[in-house]
This record gives structure tokens, sequence and C-alpha cells, in this order.
């Protein structure tokens, strides 16, 4: 539809899969799969509800009336009311027992639950594949050496596949707090109005345990184990909160990946992939903008900031309910879900595309590694014979002046040959490159590399094998 708004999350960005947990047809679908879970506990559990009003029902779970139910809306404006309506219409023989004792929070809360749940089963395995092709990634370059940096300045020697663990070790924690939101999840249950229960109290003639018991029987219907055993009429709006801090901070990993890349792509030594004919800026034919991970950073910085929504929703309920949530959790959640989706699709195809450029990599570790390389150099010298407080200052200052002759003359680091042509060291300059040996500056960062994967890894992805895919999706460029 040209004419109107759609959301570029629907029509560029997210998966279908997702786009379709968040759709009203499953919305619907869900709302009349707790109907007819609600009509058969109070079958159950002994009101006059019978076989045949539940099969009536169960034959339209999924077949959906929906141009009743709109022209419903029109005149009541109530959606639940007038979905109620629209099965009635379909099952006539369970028109009266539809909804019975329920308020719109039991198909609209519990509906909101199996959503976001589903939602993060999905996010789950998404995530999973990332850490997978992190994974391959680290290991394949766990030796080769690169230049580290702290400040983005040139610091100690590390490995392009250590440095790719620090990303998967971000996804590992997201991955903990993922499965303990999964993990906790539960249904609101049948409460009523304010959460007391009343009418359903009225409904079984005042028998406590049989109220009880139809909270059990609704959920494990659903397929659930546990429910918010107090509530008001809606569930605690803090839940949603707790959820969107798991994406954001998923989406603050993914920012982190994503900066790095564009960084490491300005210094030429790793890219994103770029396709054959793809056309890097309308201006500038050559140019290769790291235009996927842009994309993340842009999506994952709406993700940090709407996560602020159910926070402030959440802190500013009133008693047992409140409708200023409403709205805002129709646009806040989803979207957080279909970016993290989006965001999650970019991650893995820009790590199962991406290109290393080992000679740029070894050109910029050359040009820093005779600073790196002092200390040794300096307990050559003193095994020679040489004074260590003595060798120390010398090499301050014939580091300070290659250091300008870098930066002020734009000349290549002449540090080897400075020291070379003092003779307080003794070290000629073959002796001096023989200690420029790039492996010999990564300290444990291959074996760490190794350990982590094996043993943190590993067990993680080969548990869940199952949600592993060979392929990363492909995206729009």
């Amino acid at each position: 539809m040209r004419e109107q708004y759609e959301s570029p999350l629907n029509r560029r960005y997210a998966s279908k899969a997702m786009s379709h947990l968040f759709s009203q047809d499953f919305k619907f679908k869900t709302w009349r799969k707790l109907w007819i879970a609600l009509a058969e506990a109070e079958m159950e559990l002994g009101l006059s509800i019978t076989q045949e009003q539940i099969d009536e029902m169960k034959a339209y779970q999924n077949h959906i009336n929906y141009e009743v139910a709109e022209e419903r809306e029109k005149q009541v404006r109530h959606d639940v009311m007038s979905h109620v309506y629209a099965f009635g219409k379909q099952a006539p023989k369970a028109e009266a027992i539809i909804h019975l004792g329920a308020t719109s929070c039991y198909v609209g809360d519990n509906t909101d639950i199996i959503i976001m749940t589903e939602a993060m089963k999905l996010v789950r395995k998404e995530l999973l594949n990332v850490i997978a092709e992190l994974s391959k990634f680290a290991l394949e370059y766990k030796d080769m050496p690169t230049l580290g940096f702290t400040h983005f300045q040139p610091a100690q020697t590390t490995t392009v596949g250590k440095r790719a663990t620090l990303w998967i070790q971000d996804l590992m924690m997201d991955l903990e707090d993922l499965d303990f939101q999964i993990g906790k999840a539960k249904l609101l249950g049948s409460k009523g109005t304010t959460g007391t229960q009343a009418s359903f109290l009225e409904l079984f003639d005042g028998d406590h345990e049989k109220v009880k018991k139809l909270d059990d029987i609704i959920v494990q219907k659903m397929g659930y184990t546990d429910y918010f055993k107090v509530s008001g009429q809606t569930y605690p709006r803090k839940l949603d909160s707790q959820i969107l801090n798991v994406l954001s901070s998923i989406a603050q990993s993914a920012f982190k990946f994503s900066n790095d890349i564009r960084l490491l792509q300005h210094l030429k030594e790793i890219e994103e992939p770029f396709e054959k004919s793809q056309i890097g800026s309308s201006a500038m034919a050559y140019k290769r903008n790291p235009m996927r991970c842009e994309r993340i950073g842009s999506l994952a910085r709406y993700v940090i900031a709407d996560a602020i929504n159910p926070a402030v929703t959440a802190s500013t309920q009133w008693f047992e309910r409140t409708l200023d949530d409403s709205a805002n959790k129709r646009i806040s959640i989803p979207e957080a879900f279909l970016c993290v989706d989006a965001i999650l699709t970019l991650y893995r195809n820009v790590v199962d595309g991406l290109v290393v450029y080992p000679k740029v990599i070894e050109k910029h570790l050359n040009d820093e590694l005779p600073f790196m390389a002092t200390e040794n150099i300096m307990m050559d010298a003193v095994k020679k014979g040489g004074n260590r407080q003595e060798l120390h200052e010398k090499i301050r200052v014939h580091s300070m002046e290659a250091g300008k002759t870098v930066k002020m003359e734009g000349k290549p680091n002449d540090l080897l040959q400075r020291i070379a042509n003092d003779p307080t060291f003794g070290l000629t300059m073959e002796e001096l490159q023989k200690i420029m040996i790039p492996e010999n500056f990564v300290g444990r960062a291959p074996q760490q590399t190794e350990e982590y994967i094996k043993n943190f890894v590993q067990p993680v992805l080969e548990k869940n094998k199952e949600l592993l895919q060979t392929e990363a999706e492909a995206v729009r460029v």
C-alpha cells in the first residue's frame, strides 16, 4: 500500500517469522485458543458447558471472521467484545459461554505474554547462530597476530580470533539473561477485574478450590507451567521492562561489534561483505561503506532507547490497572523484537562474509611492533652487560624521537635503526630483527581463544545443535 505509511521493520528488515508473531492473525487466533481453554477448564470444574459447545468453538479456532469483528468494533469501540461477538456468530451454540467470567486482559495479557515468550525463543535461535558463526571465525584466526588497541591507540599485540571472543562473550552473557527470562515465563491466568477472581468465585458458588484450580488448568492447556499468583487486572508491567532490558543488552553487544568492524574497515584490516554489483556511494564510485554494520548500529540505538518505554510504563501504573500502557505497548514491544530480529540477521550475515586482509594487518603491526618490543630489547641488552636503568632512559629518548619522526615527518618508524646505532645496547640490526616476531608478543591469545570456545561456547552450541542453521540468511543491502 504505497499511499500509506508502512513500517520499514516489516518491509525491509525483520524476518517473516518474527513479523508473524506480532501479526493480527497470530494474536486473534491465540485469543480464541484462550477462550477455548477457559471454557474447557470451566466445564471440567463443573459449570454447565457442553462438549458440543467446545467442539463448535474449536471448529472455528483458526477461521476468524474478521469482517464481522471489524464491523462490530465500529459500533461498540471495544476490540475484545467485538471478537467475542464475531466468534459467537460462528459458534452460536457456544455464544452464551464465550469469555465467561473473564475480563479483556484475560485474552489480551495472556496473549501478549505468549507472543513475547515465542519471540524470545526466536531471538534465542538467532543469537545461537550468530555465536556459532563467530566461533568459527575466532578459531580460524586464533593465531593471526594483530595490533591491539586501548583508547584506539596502539597497545599490545593480540590476535584476530582473540578479539572475536570478546564479541562472543558479550553474546553469551546475553544468552544467559535470555534463558533466564524464558525460563521464568508465566501467564497471567484468569484473575478478573482487579485481580481478586471475584467473578469466578461467583460462578463457582464460592468454591475457592475450584477457582484456584481454574488457573492451573488454563495454563496447562496453553502449554505453560506457571502463572502470576497475585495481580491487579493485568500482569505486572515490570515483565515488559525486564524483557526489553534483555533485548537492549543484545542490541548493545551488536552495536559494539558493528563499531569495531567499522573501525577495522577504516583501517582496511577487515571488511564486512560487499556484493559484486553493490554501490557504496552515489557520488564516490570507489567507496566501500560499511552499510550493514551502520544499519546494525542504527537499529541497535533504537532498541536501547526503546527500552525506556516499558520502564516508564511499569513505574507509572496506578493501583490495580490503568490504560496508559496500552498504546505504548502496542508500539514499543513489537518494534523492539522486530529490531533485534533484524539486528541478529544482519550480524550473522556480516560475520559469515567478513573479509580479512592479513598483509594490511601485518603492516600495521610491524609499524608499531618496535615500540611494543622495547621491554624485550632492553632485557636482551642487559644480558649483554648493559645497565637496566641507563637502557630504560635511552630507549625512552629513542622512542620519543622515532615517534616524532613518524608523526611530524610522515616517515617510517626508525626506532630499531636508532637502537642498532647506539653502542649502549650492543645489539645488531640482525639481532633486533629476530626479536621482531609478532607471534612472540601475543601472550596466551591463541590458547585463550581455543580454551574459551572449547570449554564454554561449544557445549552450549552442542546442546542446541538442532537450532543451528547451515547458511546465513541473505539481507537487503
